[in-house]
């Protein structure tokens, strides 16, 4: 298919009891193509309640040579609950073929930067070690900090170890200590003109937001990339027409709409599937249960309006949703 690529589990790593590691090989041994530190792919998953799409960063150091060209290394937390990372804990092992995207770089190093701030959560050390592999071996001026509850639920702290106590340090909060990471006194002691770059949970990333704009940071220099856990798995399904279409489709507890159409040959609009990018809001002409908004792209009051919807992470709780499409 265009834009997909057959590949082959060709290794499989467990970091920790719910963190493994892929590595992923051209079916025909071909190398693949090069990436950006930061880079994600998609992975087209044939699940038996139907097609799921799921993206993950690239853990892999960029601009491979030689046989490290040649694979992708993704690392997968499995959440309770998420239809997505159950499959492929389940059903990808050794050999396991399937379908992937080309990377794409939507969390980018800016090459001009003289200083970075690399900052990580949880599994959101995933393109954060790939950032820091390729600034290390540009011989950039760095400082990493992973963030994680306990120690034996962090993937790649010894990887993480290697960059050396002068460029990596390691934070556990266990939870309900207190010991959580002063982000604004982080900040506050970087040198002028240094970008950060984080990756983790929303509650990480708006405390950060907020303490760079309070320390007169420029925007420019916070770039960040989140991963969804809104869905709670409480969600329903329902019946989805699009009226403009003149097709009515089913969508499942754990389907998203954008998946529901896709599943269908229909091309909706799509870039990021995390409610960011802007291009998937279609209309909301009717709906018969209140709708549960998981982006970060429409604004309070437009959510509150009910009248626009991101279809990659949003829906209703109705038993019906009437859509402009």
């Amino acid at each position: 298919m265009k834009n997909q690529m057959a590949v082959v589990v060709s290794a499989l790593r467990q970091l920790t009891p719910r963190v493994r590691e892929y590595e992923l090989a051209d079916v025909g041994g071909r190398s693949l193509p090069q990436f950006e530190a930061g880079s994600h792919i998609a992975l087209y998953l044939p699940t038996p309640e139907g097609p799921l799409l799921r993206h993950y960063s690239l853990v892999s150091q960029p601009d491979g040579h030689g046989a490290d060209a040649r694979k992708y290394t993704i690392a997968v937390q499995r959440d309770n609950g998420a239809r997505g990372s159950a499959y492929i804990h389940d059903h990808l092992k050794l050999g396991t073929q399937l379908r992937i995207s080309h990377p794409k770089s939507q969390f980018a190093l800016d090459r001009r930067d003289t200083q970075s701030l690399l900052i990580a959560g949880g599994i959101g050390i995933t393109p954060i070690l790939s950032m820091a592999h390729s600034l290390a071996k540009r011989g950039k001026n760095f400082q990493l900090l992973y963030i994680g509850k306990r120690a034996d639920d962090m993937a790649y702290l010894p990887e993480v170890a290697k960059l050396g106590a002068e460029r990596a340090s390691i934070c556990t909060t266990r939870q309900g200590h207190g010991l959580r990471p002063d982000v604004a006194a982080l900040l506050a002691s970087q040198a002028s003109g240094t970008s950060v770059y984080v990756c983790g949970p929303p509650s990480l990333i708006d405390s950060l937001k907020v303490a760079a704009a309070t320390l007169g940071w420029a925007p420019q220099r916070v770039h960040h990339e989140w991963f969804n856990t809104a869905v709670t798995g409480l969600e329903v399904a329902f019946s989805l027409e699009l009226r403009h279409s003149g097709r009515t489709l089913q969508v499942g507890p754990r389907t998203s709409i954008l998946e529901a159409m896709t599943a269908a040959g229909m091309h909706p609009l799509f870039d990021c599937r995390r409610g960011e990018c802007g291009l998937c809001p279609l209309t909301v002409l009717e709906s018969d249960g209140p709708l549960v908004h998981h982006d970060r792209f429409l604004s309070d009051d437009e959510k509150a309006m009910g009248t626009t919807l991101c279809i990659c992470v949003s829906r209703t709780q109705g038993a019906r949703l009437v859509l402009a499409a």
